[in-house]
């Protein structure tokens, strides 16, 4: 094995043992890995982690452009290029992390799609009725609950164990980015959701998981964007709606009905401030389409 895929595993297992998210760990060990076979000749071996200069890594990145990848996409290449190599120099492999000489593309400043209050009932009020066959309804209108009304990202809700749940109190403990816990109230309409789903669970042995798959085992991320498309399209006929579209309309649905952004930030569990502020954009953009539609004079 070459010096440098040597760094990169010596790289991704410093990210695990930092609690870094398994998404993180998983795209950053793949753009690694592409980085690593663009500079690596046919039948040859891969360059010294010192060799690679500002230049080459320009050439690198004019490939990616070429291949007509999305700004965010060679951005989160970027990100992990630049990381690896701070890696390197804190290691004392390289000098300087020549990654942070080269820009990366800025991507367009667009507004999450947000479902308005009304079309996300109409999914969510539909489910106890539905005529959807499935083998576990009770579980699937829990999911679609907790992610509308707890604001959850996907790897949140599937990483919920048993004892994050304190149904009787109607709170949730979760687990965010970096490992990073918040507690989140859970609305009535989920905890009578959530109380049905368990009084069916079934998990295997020794598996603490809230959701479960047919096996009785924890149920993937993939799993649930997978049931919420489903629903999406059969009951609200929009193939657009995934887990983080429900995130997005629990925080602008708040804030529309006068929610504290600040609040809004902890329930979400934000780091900035600014992040959470591109929401107000949205009902900003929603208040300007409401006037134009309506004012005699717009």
């Amino acid at each position: 094995m070459s010096e440098l895929e040597q760094q990169i595993d010596r790289f991704l297992e410093e990210l695990k043992r930092e609690n870094a998210s398994e998404h993180t760990v998983r795209n950053y060990g793949a753009d690694l890995r592409q980085f690593l076979e663009y500079f690596t000749p046919p039948g040859g071996e891969p360059p010294a982690p010192g060799s690679i200069d500002a230049l080459a890594i320009r050439e690198w990145l004019g490939d990616l452009y070429r291949r007509r990848l999305a700004a965010v996409t060679i951005r989160r290449k970027m990100a992990a290029v630049r990381s690896f190599l701070q890696f390197l120099v804190r290691n004392g492999v390289i000098e300087v992390n020549r990654a942070k000489l080269v820009s990366t593309p800025k991507t367009p400043k667009l507004l999450p799609r947000v479902p308005s209050a009304e079309q996300t009932n109409r999914i969510l009020d539909q489910l106890p009725a539905s005529e959807i066959k499935t083998k576990y309804p009770e579980r699937d209108r829990a999911i679609l609950e907790m992610l509308y009304g707890c604001g959850l990202r996907v790897s949140e809700l599937a990483g919920l164990n048993m004892e994050d749940l304190d149904v009787a109190g109607r709170w949730i403990r979760v687990r965010g980015k970096g490992k990073k816990e918040r507690e989140v109230p859970i609305p009535q309409k989920a905890v009578e959701a959530l109380e049905k789903w368990l009084a069916k669970r079934r998990p295997a042995p020794g598996e603490t998981a809230v959701f479960l798959n047919q096996h009785g085992k924890r149920l993937s991320d993939r799993s649930i964007r997978a049931i919420v498309k489903r629903y999406a399209v059969l009951l609200g006929g929009d193939p657009s709606i995934h887990p983080h579209t429900l995130r997005h309309a629990f925080a602008t649905h708040l804030l529309a009905e006068g929610a504290d952004l600040r609040a809004i930030q902890e329930l979400l569990g934000h780091a900035r401030l600014s992040t959470t502020q591109k929401y107000t954009q949205v009902s900003l953009t929603e208040l300007m389409a409401i006037y134009d539609k309506a004012h005699p004079k717009a």
